[in-house]
């Protein structure tokens, strides 16, 4: 029914890796494959291309559904429908990154409306960067980047528009970030027609939830245990929860089962300090989907 493209490059591993979670593995002949099947009815085939690409491509409807980053939406102008942010991508907190100006570190410019009119500059988003100019009412000169932008400055142009997680590559590079142009995040994309249709939108709500839920589940585990009610509220003390936990009255008249969903790198400490409290039959189980 649906047909669906993925990212390659950067993203490539990440997008498997997440669609496996979600009980939507690829399969394919070969790792260097740009096709495969998912063996569920919902997808009728998957393709993986340049990110860069595929705004363009769901747009045309070649593909109903599509993973790429907001930022290739922005710089293609696509006109598609963003269904939701897929917060997976890179190390940054919550998966954003960010596109920005950077000035080689001596540059007196500390931010972006101090660039000097006919300013050259080497960007792989053009078309970003020309209307964040645009609206600063400064003309710029944009030179096209394929690769290894930070390394025609200052030689070639005046700074540089770049994709960045955490700005040490351009640090490295003797640069700095004066301005941030635009905050980027993966996305799960669909063509508009597509939406129309009552059955694809609803195959589509469907990978929605579940590509959500596995990554709602990443991180964390769920914690089952045992109480006695004397010491069940020294428990709950310092037992998180998402919402708050799950308590049930055992045979036992006095006893309680209490589970909860914790993040995974809290449960070393945790176990212990409710070990201490009083909880028994202490379980650690692994989550595979968070659906709310």
């Amino acid at each position: 029914m649906l047909r669906l493209v993925v990212p390659k490059g950067s993203l490539e591993e990440q997008t498997l890796s997440l669609l496996e979670a979600a009980d939507l593995p690829l399969r394919r002949s070969s790792d260097r494959d740009y096709h495969g099947t998912v063996e569920d009815p919902r997808i009728e085939r998957v393709s993986i291309l340049r990110p860069q690409e595929i705004p363009r491509y769901v747009e045309e409807g070649f593909f109903d559904l599509g993973i790429t980053g907001r930022d290739w939406v922005e710089e293609t102008e696509a006109d598609v429908e963003i269904l939701t942010d897929l917060s997976y991508s890179g190390r940054a907190s919550g998966g954003v990154v960010r596109i920005v100006l950077a000035l080689p570190n001596e540059s007196p410019i500390e931010r972006a409306d101090q660039l000097p009119a006919n300013s050259k500059i080497s960007t792989e988003y053009p078309t970003i960067t020309q209307r964040a100019f645009e609206k600063l009412g400064i003309p710029v000169r944009i030179f096209t980047s394929y690769g290894a932008t930070e390394a025609k400055v200052p030689e070639i142009v005046d700074a540089i528009v770049e994709l960045t997680e955490t700005g040490s590559t351009l640090r490295r590079h003797g640069m700095k970030i004066v301005e941030t142009l635009l905050e980027s995040q993966t996305v799960l994309i669909a063509n508009r027609a597509s939406v129309a249709d009552a059955m694809k939108r609803q195959a589509m709500r469907d990978i929605q939830t579940l590509l959500l839920g596995a990554l709602a589940a990443r991180g964390k585990v769920l914690v089952k245990l045992n109480v006695a009610e004397a010491d069940l509220d020294r428990v709950l003390e310092i037992l998180p929860a998402m919402k708050s936990p799950t308590i049930s009255r055992l045979s036992a008249e006095h006893d309680f089962a209490v589970e909860t969903v914790v993040e995974k790198t809290r449960i070393n400490t945790l176990i212990p300090q409710l070990k201490e409290r009083g909880a028994t039959d202490i379980i650690e189980l692994p989550i595979s989907k968070i659906v709310p």
